[in-house]
């Protein structure tokens, strides 16, 4: 059976852009209002599962009241840790250490940012958690609200791109993106 898996993007947060990773940064008014217009046309959903991290968790703890849906938080759907280069913009690291960004930038899974989670790891833990949705929730349609990097791995794989266009896979802030989950983890992006 298939998994209908909306992918919903946090917004904007209070720190802004730059490598978030697993800081726990509050969303903007602003990001509320793009989550907030993301939903409005979305759903029906059977249950919401979210990243732990505030800037998705809070939303979706809203979300799920007003809907009256089970939320569950699941730390496997969290945003890449990028080590040393967490909190900072691609701006910074191009004074600091722009060949290491070029080299992430050219192939993700092939250079990891200083004392980071590496991208083959943080792949294999965001596609085992969408496994075992998969499994425990097949036939039904779920909203998933989480991070850039994350949804960007989902897509780059239902599109079949090569790893290293990974980055290259654009998700705004709030970015609503609709998926079907077959069995094995097999992704396909629906329009």
């Amino acid at each position: 059976m298939i998994l209908h898996l909306d992918l919903l993007r946090h917004g904007e947060t209070e720190l802004g852009g730059g490598l978030r990773g697993s800081l726990d940064d509050a969303l903007t008014e602003t990001g509320w209002a793009q989550m907030r217009a993301a939903v409005e046309q979305g759903g029906p959903w059977d249950r919401l599962i979210s990243s732990p991290l505030q800037r998705c968790a809070l939303f979706a703890q809203e979300l799920a009241e007003r809907l009256a849906l089970p939320l569950q938080l699941d730390k496997d759907l969290q945003e890449l840790h990028f080590g040393d280069w967490e909190g900072r913009s691609a701006a910074d690291l191009m004074l600091t250490d722009e060949r290491g960004l070029g080299l992430f930038w050219a192939d993700p899974y092939g250079f990891t940012p200083p004392q980071g989670e590496p991208v083959a790891d943080f792949s294999a833990r965001v596609l085992a958690a969408v496994e075992r949705l998969q499994r425990t929730f097949a036939g039904e349609r779920v909203l998933l609200i989480s991070h850039g990097g994350v949804m960007r791995l989902l897509l780059a794989r239902a599109r079949g791109l090569p790893r290293e266009q990974l980055l290259q896979v654009e998700v705004g802030y709030g970015s609503l993106f609709h998926l079907r989950v077959g069995e094995h983890c097999t992704l396909s992006e629906r329009l």
